[in-house]
């Protein structure tokens, strides 16, 4: 890696779109995830404003195989793995310019999948490629110096206290589940667990209830800022078999299993039964506000009445839906898999199609207040960027990023795409 980043400036071109913007009505799609969920409102798609030439780009040199983090107003590389002998490290650039903030060695030779930015922190998780089973490991480092404040075995996850959970151990060995302090890794609680899986609720981003299942049926749910037992139960014996999905949804716990499978909804917080429906080939279940949606073995969705487990609408079309703003964003069985594809915008009370949202592979967002990035291949080379809308619903092409090669995310009003000499290039969304 380079001691620095290269400067360059200049205005980003634009170019003839090779494909029309998406069209109202009808359309297809694959799963989307985590914050992901926010391509909402974008049945409106057919109308498009012009294109808007963005100013500077900064490129930061980086090694082939490095991992990219956007942490607040940091840009983090991981260095790749290296030769025995030598220690990884860390790098921190500023943004929106660029400069060199920080190099710090990486104590941990694995791979990392979040670098996040928590009150003056760096929160940096991944495993560790040298311990016996390759185990999580989180680390907290200085957010101004790179310098290492703490590091134990887990993969942390924030909890609605602002305090950090750690949890290990999965069906074939025991586990602890730790509440540590977030600054300083002191510990707050630890409950050791039975060998079993872990399920947590989210409310904003952060958990808010653990629950706990092991194969002989026994389920215990704990209030993740304090540890303690709210309810236990044995919802399942040994005749009954190891459920295939055990899962949190909303403020109900629902588990499929049996032949047929039958889906059974528990209140979370009593773990008392609040339906239970036989569902044919169900596999796993989805949250889609109003109703339950399930996915089946044979593809295709199935859905249930949140709050009375009644059969609502099928569709073997859809391989998945998304809630998001009242709706439910789906994606099609053909056209399932990586890369672009087609989006339609579905009624979740009818399953009706109501709007078609176009072709886009969705950029990974930062932080969930990040604009919503769309991008497709130009025949041309490069990647066509457009930002969609949510306040109007519409899409506004931005550029052709002739030398992007893809691996891109946002970070505030900056997109970051890993370029064709494999450094990063930083893209002004707006002016």
């Amino acid at each position: 890696m380079s001691s620095g980043p290269t400067i360059e400036l200049g205005e980003l071109r634009h170019e003839p779109e090779s494909e029309a913007l998406p069209r109202p009505p009808r359309g297809a799609g694959r799963p989307l995830r985590c914050a992901l969920v926010l391509l909402l409102v974008l049945a409106g798609l057919a109308a498009s404003t012009p294109v808007q030439r963005r100013s500077a780009v900064v490129v930061v040199s980086a090694r082939l195989g490095a991992e990219a983090f956007v942490a607040g107003d940091l840009f983090v590389l991981v260095e790749p793995t290296v030769e025995q002998g030598r220690q990884r490290r860390l790098a921190a650039y500023r943004l929106p310019g660029g400069e060199p903030a920080w190099q710090a060695p990486l104590p941990v030779n694995g791979r990392f999948w979040t670098v996040t930015a928590m009150a003056g922190t760096l929160l940096v998780t991944g495993y560790d490629a040298t311990s016996d089973g390759a185990a999580n490991v989180t680390m907290v480092v200085d957010r101004a110096t790179g310098a290492l404040r703490w590091q134990q075995p887990g993969a942390a996850v924030e909890l609605a206290d602002g305090n950090l959970l750690l949890a290990s151990g999965d069906w074939d060995r025991a586990g602890t589940l730790r509440a540590v302090d977030r600054c300083c890794g002191t510990l707050r609680w630890r409950a050791d667990v039975a060998p079993g899986e872990v399920n947590l609720r989210f409310t904003e981003a952060r958990a808010d209830r653990i629950v706990h299942n092991d194969a002989a049926g026994r389920v215990e749910v704990r209030d993740a800022s304090t540890g303690e037992v709210l309810v236990t139960k044995d919802l399942w014996g040994p005749a009954d078999g190891r459920p295939q999905s055990v899962q949190v949804v909303g403020d109900l716990l629902l588990t499929i299993g049996g032949t047929p499978p039958v889906v059974s909804a528990y209140g979370l917080d009593r773990l008392d039964r609040r339906w239970r429906t036989p569902v044919d080939q169900a596999l796993y279940a989805m949250d889609c506000g109003r109703v339950v949606c399930l996915q089946t073995r044979s593809g295709g969705l199935r859905t249930l009445d949140a709050a009375s487990g009644r059969p609502g609408w099928t569709d073997d079309r859809w391989a998945s839906v998304t809630p998001s703003h009242g709706q439910l964003i789906a994606s099609a069985q053909s056209s399932a898999g990586p890369g672009t594809e087609d989006l339609s915008l579905l009624d979740p009370a009818t399953g009706r199609v109501i709007g078609e949202l176009g072709r886009w592979d969705l950029v990974r967002p930062a932080r969930l207040d990040d604009p919503v990035i769309g991008l497709r291949r130009h025949p041309d080379g490069g990647l066509l960027v457009a930002e969609l809308d949510l306040s109007t619903g519409t899409v506004r092409p931005l550029d052709v990023l002739t030398d992007a090669a893809g691996d891109c995310q946002t970070g505030g009003d900056r997109l970051i795409c890993r370029r064709r000499d494999g450094s990063y290039g930083l893209w002004q969304l707006r002016r």
